[in-house]
């Protein structure tokens, strides 16, 4: 993917209600062009969160993370559709038959459909949980890719992994497969709860096609500095 470090930095909106969202909107406006709206932002404000990004003429991210029986996922692909979101995501867990699902339904919106991105292993778990806790028998590197050649399968877009696993998602599905990758903590910035991390400068030179950063900018004291000061990483 060939883009300018504006158009592959996403932002994540995870606030408690809307003003605080539309604060840091009016705070990062003329600087970013992308903004995920998340299950605190939307469970806060509902639809009207995804209207106060598209107001501003930014791209919407939903990271509703669907994961139910294959009938709900596409009733509820359909509905993100239908509010004009971008993109938006699904867990990857949820089998090959759901993620076909949501894949068609967002096809069947148009040809401005929004992509569909489906969720390996969340940043939180390392190794060790994913093994003990999820009792997965396979490496973690091994189980990113198995979820993404099925998300592949199933018509989804690309899928959402960790920094860690871009390389070989991409070596196991091709260029052409999106990874959007959370868990972007800048040299400056504090890990909080991820585990699997990497910087914007890495992220992007191993092959991430959209980066998602939140905390780092969004609980900064600017928040305009801090996006500024991604993109130039994300640049040199």
């Amino acid at each position: 993917m060939t883009a300018e470090p504006k158009d592959r930095l996403i932002v994540a909106l995870d606030v408690p209600d809307l003003p605080a969202a539309e604060r840091l909107l009016d705070d990062l406006a003329g600087v970013i062009a992308w903004a995920k709206v998340g299950l605190e932002l939307f469970n806060a404000a509902g639809p009207a969160a995804v209207e106060a990004v598209k107001s501003r003429g930014l791209r919407v991210f939903y990271d509703g993370k669907f994961h139910d029986i294959p009938n709900t996922v596409a009733g509820a692909a359909r509905q993100a559709a239908g509010m004009g979101v971008d993109m938006f995501n699904v867990h990857a867990a949820g089998g090959e038959e759901m993620l076909a699902a949501a894949a068609q339904a967002a096809r069947e919106s148009g040809d401005e459909r929004p992509l569909v991105i489906a969720v390996t292993v969340l940043t939180s778990i390392d190794e060790d949980m994913l093994r003990e806790e999820l009792a997965v028998g396979e490496p973690m590197d091994d189980h990113v890719i198995r979820l993404a050649r099925m998300a592949q399968r199933a018509g989804c877009d690309g899928v959402v992994a960790s920094p860690r696993e871009i390389e070989s998602v991409k070596g196991a599905c091709g260029d052409d497969f999106l990874v959007v990758t959370p868990g972007i903590r800048p040299s400056w910035a504090k890990a909080d709860d991820q585990k699997r991390t990497l910087g914007p400068r890495e992220a992007v030179a191993a092959g991430a096609d959209y980066i998602v950063v939140g905390r780092p900018i969004t609980r900064a004291d600017d928040p305009r500095a801090a996006a500024q000061r991604v993109l130039e990483e994300m640049s040199s």
